[in-house]
């Protein structure tokens, strides 16, 4: 097709304003699916998109539209809103021309919308502004679109104003993509370049590339090459999505489609890799992507030991389809051979656990997420530990340096005091406050990155009965009194429990620690004393008492020094049994660390 006629655009929003249902309406709208193969959210395809109402995986769908007399190829990619995945958004904007900026009628700008616009500007892609949910009874589309004009400087009678869910004026949203989003750019003659923009395992196709040809043209299946890894391959097949995998004689400059590379290794093809032709290979790659920084850490561990190969080989197909999970081999004294995972944030990690266990049919164990600290040791050297376990002894430490960002809360202003509370708490500092309008409010703070990142979104939501919403940066590091808690079971560190934390939180969570863990851990023969302790102190102490057999029950009458003869050799069997016995613990104290600041 003309690259005149193509269009390239992503729909950007913050959770929960539409975009999903939006594309269902276009995707209806063009006929590009029957009625009878509709349903909702249509390109969220996996189980746990439609059991939690969100878009983790960004999902791209070719439509064929008519204007004008014109017949137009629309290439849509659908991306999430959580703030975790953020680095799928920058990915599929980057396969773009433009965007498609959804508000919400009734909620107005929010944290997210301005972290994705701003991300779309950065990109130099062209805004298409659209305010959704006008037919709710709190909708306000006149204030939003006003919010929007000053903004973006887009004139407030221009902004189309739909209903996603009821199909009103989708049409017109059509309409200014074609209008307004530019076509690509690319010479058609040059040779093959294709970007690399998300990638699935296929048990019979191997790894599936869904690529966006920024120059050049492929036809059939010949010989290709993956310029990062410089691994020749063979394709299987080359196609577009609509949303199915629709194979197609070649792709040309300015589509979106998918290769079916038949590659087996999946370390053979990266996301952000360039594919070019092996017989004539372009001369220089393209840009490809900013490798994301993880900002959670934690360790992943088999139930079994005799699983560890199969959680090797599924986090290695799980790290094709997403790009931002990081991960390395440790051990760990408790729970044997396992991985030490980087995450953008504690729903992404949230959503490796269940993809694991659902797709991969895994019993696993996480431990208590963390962050990457700094440290200076006292003969100069500087090195990041994210373990707990890495932190060196107290005396060879000169300082520990903790991350800290910068977090970005839109909220009615009712809710300023419980939210100037809530961060204060957790030794938050207020850097600025903006009226948005009369009503609502921009707070802007400086947070330690380990505060925020368990239960903090929970916590505001509930405070603000679920009107404000947030959006955070990393902002440095800076030097705080950080030590290691350690959890002592029977007298032994477990490591998978330690947790770094600041001093002035260490006695209070070490008691709350202590005393969760004397509920989760089972009765033995013989006491189980459980201890908090920072470096050689202990702060804390609970004892799991010991079951008890009545060895007394069959003795009756006679002298007092028989029971006692009696009780003794009990006691001594006890504590020969202590020395000797060893205290299994149940899965649930690992994440015990975890609920403790939801009580």
């Amino acid at each position: 097709m003309n690259l005149d006629h193509i269009r390239n655009f992503s729909i950007i929003a913050h959770i929960d304003h539409g975009k999903s249902t939006l594309a269902d309406r276009l995707l209806q709208t063009t006929g590009t699916v029957t009625a009878r193969e509709m349903k909702e959210q249509l390109l969220d395809s996996m189980d746990l998109e439609r059991e939690k109402g969100v878009t983790i995986k960004a999902s791209a769908v070719r439509m064929i539209h008519v204007q004008d007399g014109q017949e137009y190829e629309i290439n849509l990619i659908d991306t999430p809103g959580h703030v975790d995945f953020t680095y799928e958004v920058r990915r599929a904007l980057q396969a773009c021309e433009g965007a498609v900026l959804v508000v919400d009628a009734s909620q107005g700008i929010q944290a997210q919308t301005m972290a994705h616009l701003f991300a779309a500007l950065e990109l130099n892609l062209t805004i298409v502004p659209v305010i959704n949910k006008i037919d709710l009874p709190a909708a306000m589309p006149d204030d939003v679109a006003e919010e929007i004009e000053s903004l973006l400087g887009v004139a407030a009678e221009d902004i189309p104003r739909i209903s996603a869910k009821s199909g009103l004026n989708i049409e017109e949203v059509l309409a200014q993509v074609v209008r307004q989003v530019p076509p690509p750019v690319g010479d058609v003659n040059a040779p093959l370049q294709a970007l690399v923009f998300d990638c699935q395992y296929d048990a019979y196709k191997g790894v599936i590339a869904y690529v966006r040809v920024v120059n050049g043209t492929l036809e059939g299946t010949p010989r290709l090459l993956a310029m990062t890894t410089e691994t020749q391959l063979e394709p299987l097949e080359v196609g577009v999505l609509t949303p199915a995998l629709l194979k197609t004689s070649g792709l040309h400059a300015g589509e979106v489609g998918y290769i079916a590379t038949g590659l087996k290794n999946i370390q053979d093809l990266a996301v952000g890799d360039t594919i070019t032709l092996a017989a004539n290979p372009a001369t220089e790659r393209l840009p490809g992507y900013q490798p994301m920084q993880p900002m959670v850490f934690a360790g992943l561990y088999p139930s079994s030991a005799d699983d560890y190969p199969n959680l090797r080989d599924a986090l290695e197909k799980l790290r094709l389809n997403d790009a931002a999970l990081v991960y390395e081999a440790e051990t760990s004294q408790a729970l044997g051979f396992g991985f030490r995972l980087g995450f953008l944030g504690l729903f992404h990690m949230e959503i490796v656990q269940e993809r694991l266990e659902r797709e991969y049919d895994l019993d696993i164990i996480f431990t208590a997420p963390s962050v990457a600290y700094r440290v200076r040791k006292t003969d100069g050297t500087e090195f990041v530990i994210d373990s707990p376990a890495d932190l060196p002894d107290p005396t060879q430490i000169a300082h520990v340096e903790e991350p800290w960002c910068e977090l970005h809360i839109f909220t009615p202003a009712d809710y300023m005091g419980p939210i100037m509370d809530l961060v204060i708490k957790r030794r938050g500092e207020v850097k600025s406050q903006t009226w948005l309008d009369s009503k609502r409010l921009e707070l802007v703070f400086n947070v330690p990155l380990a505060e925020i990142i368990v239960d903090f979104y929970n916590e505001l939501k509930a405070r603000t009965k679920g009107y404000a919403s947030m959006d955070y940066t990393l902002d440095g590091y800076r030097v705080s009194d950080m030590v290691k808690l350690d959890v002592l079971v029977n007298g032994l560190p477990v490591d998978a429990l330690s947790v770094i934390i600041h001093r002035d939180d260490a006695f209070p969570k070490g008691q709350r620690l202590v005393s969760k863990m004397k509920e989760i851990i089972p009765r033995q023969m013989f006491p189980v004393p459980i201890q908090a302790a920072v470096g050689t102190k202990i702060i804390s102490r609970a004892n799991v008492q010991a079951m008890r057999k009545d060895v007394l029950a069959k003795c009756y009458g006679g002298d007092i020094s028989r029971k006692r003869k009696l009780l003794e050799k009990q006691k001594a069997g006890k504590k020969r049994m202590k020395m000797v016995g060893s205290v299994e613990i149940p899965q649930e104290a690992f994440m015990s660390v975890l609920r403790l600041e939801e009580e």
